[in-house]
């Protein structure tokens, strides 16, 4: 899996590390016992691996865009958009956007590695995606639809607000080592653009999620509850 060898880009922007490594997002977990409850959860039920049929065809006829290994040629191999994988449990889940095939690492957007859920939007201006890993993508439309939760799973990965996640204002407590990794963002580019705000907690973490936030994220963190 030489891919995985990259770590994930970023820069530091004053005490807070923007795009932190997520590879070390399966170390801590949420530690829960209503992990049932969470948002997560619910997606990782609706993922291509079991799914139960409930009388409601949304989930159960939802198909593959791409699989979750390879390389593909955005423009004529997959369509530019928004795409999500989910139900990676393992942290093994690798992807990269690329401005061309060359492997050289000025060649990176974006990449990650992802626990739980990922959204990633592909540019008609990409070259390649890569995918090493993880379960298959699915497309999604530019503003997803669903039954936004108000607890999510700590270590759950991207959550969309509004679909996945009721905004408001959010606690985690009982994160230890500095493990736990939050993140707003305006967009699923993953660039440090996209972040709006972000934070490697130690203890207690609070935040505002707001409904104008796209998606928000979440790596090696106990679970969050929403306050207010």
């Amino acid at each position: 899996m030489g891919m995985k060898g990259k770590v994930a880009l970023g820069a530091v922007v004053g005490v807070v590390v923007i795009g932190v490594v997520s590879a070390n997002a399966g170390s801590n977990g949420d530690g829960g016992t209503d992990k049932g409850s969470s948002a997560s959860a619910e997606r990782e039920a609706g993922g291509k691996k079991g799914a139960k049929d409930t009388g409601k065809t949304e989930v159960a006829e939802k198909k593959a865009a791409f699989a979750g290994d390879g390389d593909f040629q955005v423009g004529s191999g997959i369509k530019p958009g928004t795409y999500r994988t989910t139900g990676n449990s393992d942290g093994m889940c690798y992807w990269e956007r690329a401005k061309d095939a060359s492997g050289e690492m000025d060649s990176l957007l974006a990449n990650d590695n992802v626990t739980g859920t990922s959204y990633v939007t592909l540019k008609a201006t990409d070259k390649l995606f890569k995918s090493s890993d993880c379960n298959d993508w699915e497309a999604v439309g530019e503003k997803a639809q669903g039954s936004p939760a108000a607890r999510i799973s700590g270590d759950g990965g991207m959550f969309a607000v509004g679909a996945d996640i009721v905004p408001g204002t959010y606690k985690s407590t009982g994160n230890t080592d500095d493990s736990c990794y939050w993140e707003r963002t305006k967009d699923a580019g993953h660039g440090v653009e996209s972040i709006l705000a972000n934070d490697n907690v130690n203890g207690t973490a609070v935040v505002r999620i707001s409904a104008s936030d796209a998606y928000f994220k979440t790596n090696g963190c106990k679970d969050w509850k929403k306050t207010g």
